[in-house]
């Protein structure tokens, strides 16, 4: 979604392709069960041809009545909903207006997308690739609705690799911000927020006629910025959490299966895995996602002696509770045996893991949870809290918000924030 970039420069009257420098990827992802492989590319006919050849033609056939239908799921909520501020599922019905309706009944919003895709797919494995996109929401395919058909197009409209990462994009975006006049306190907390502004945790305090918070909005809810504004958003029951995530930091060596940059392996049982997931479990048997970040999209050649990864495998969200003795040890020696059963060795010289606690120190009163709330149910999305908070002077933004969790939705609620912020000082 570079477009959400591209616009943020241009408000600003500045150029995204001036700050970063952004390299379109021939190869979406790597997929892999075992010793069988199958590519998504950028270009969608590729694609079909190589589910062709991996699962047959009329395979081939359902990836294109997929994609359409995620197309059309998309075209029907971009600019309502995803763009848009948020809203209710009859605000939605208003937005898209009669013209709207026939597309606003394609969305699926009642189907599970585990269900939805078998009408389009015959192998289990096609099942587990395009299911697996609930989870770029924190959610399980078993319980997510269909409409999260629309992240394959997402997806497939183009996937950009940044020079330097994605901090380079951060980077470029608070040099944006300082040429605007804003100020940035890094290393600074905050221990509480009043109509009057912040007050940090050396006491000092920071007046100012708003407030936009982009911490997880259960934080003011559980009293973490102090009681005026507590009552600002919902407490959200922990059911209602999304996933978190092992996730692997590794400098180190790679042989065996031909990684580019972005690569998932898929566990042997998915049903299994997020039963386990459901039930509070780390999975016996976990996908594995691995970005190979010094790593063409296409070629794979490494491009240093030593190379960084990063392995994600999704977790329960444990809050303040650890899991059972020896249950990060299992799923870790799960995770490489995954490794080794689709041909990869990689040899750690350095390792970091963060687990679900570590999230949750990370980012308090999240309990670990990454991405919000899960997009479980046919309402969940609209129950995200928006822009505007039951306090006139407090706002949010950021991935627990609306429009939903990844940088670049995180990206649009931003705005969103700012939209309304200004339109309400106005």
């Amino acid at each position: 979604m570079r477009w959400v970039f591209d616009e943020v420069f241009a408000r600003c009257g500045a150029s995204l392709d001036d700050a970063v420098t952004l390299r379109p990827a021939g190869i979406l992802a790597r997929h892999a069960w075992g010793p069988d492989r199958l590519d998504l590319f950028a270009d969608e006919a590729a694609s079909a041809d190589a589910v062709g050849v991996f699962a047959g033609a009329a395979d081939a056939r359902g990836f294109r009545s997929f994609m359409a239908e995620a197309r059309a799921i998309l075209r029907t909520l971009e600019t309502p909903f995803l763009r848009g501020t948020a809203t209710s599922p009859l605000g939605l019905t208003r937005r898209v207006g009669l013209a709207g309706l026939r597309g606003l009944a394609g969305i699926h919003p009642f189907a599970r997308l585990w269900d939805r895709s078998a009408r389009h797919f015959t192998d289990p494995r096609l099942r587990q690739l395009f299911g697996r996109y609930a989870t770029y929401s924190g959610s399980s395919p078993f319980a997510a609705p269909a409409t999260l058909m629309l992240i394959a197009a997402v997806e497939a409209d183009g996937v950009w690799l940044v020079d330097g990462g994605m901090h380079a994009l951060a980077r470029a975006l608070a040099a944006l911000g300082k040429a605007q006049g804003v100020g940035f306190r890094y290393g600074t907390s905050v221990a509480t927020i009043d109509s009057g502004g912040v007050v940090l945790a050396g006491g000092e305090r920071i007046e100012a006629a708003a407030v936009v918070v982009n911490a997880d909005p259960q934080a003011l809810a559980a009293g973490l910025f102090g009681a005026v504004v507590r009552p600002a958003v919902r407490a959200m029951a922990e059911q209602h959490c999304s996933l978190s995530a092992l996730v692997w930091t590794i400098d180190g060596t790679a042989t065996g299966f031909p990684l580019v940059r972005h690569n998932v392996l898929f566990s042997n049982d998915y049903p299994r895995e997020f039963a386990d997931l459901a039930a509070g479990r780390l999975p016996a048997d976990p996908t594995v996602y691995i970005c190979a970040q010094d790593r063409d999209a296409d070629a794979g050649a490494p491009t240093a002696a030593t190379e960084r990864f990063q392995l994600i495998v999704n977790a329960p969200a444990f809050g303040e509770t650890a899991p059972g003795s020896g249950a990060i040890e299992a799923c870790t020696a799960a995770t490489f045996e995954r490794l080794r059963r689709s041909g990869l060795a990689l040899t750690p010289r350095a390792s970091v893991l963060t687990t679900p606690q570590g999230f949750a120190d990370l980012f308090p009163a999240t309990g670990g949870a990454l991405y919000g709330r899960a997009t479980h149910g046919p309402f969940a999305a609209f129950q995200r809290p928006g822009a505007r908070t039951r306090l006139p002077w407090l706002y949010l933004a950021g991935g627990a918000t609306h429009p939903g969790a990844g940088v670049p939705m995180a990206a649009l609620s931003g705005m969103r924030g700012a939209e309304a912020l200004t339109d309400d000082l106005a």
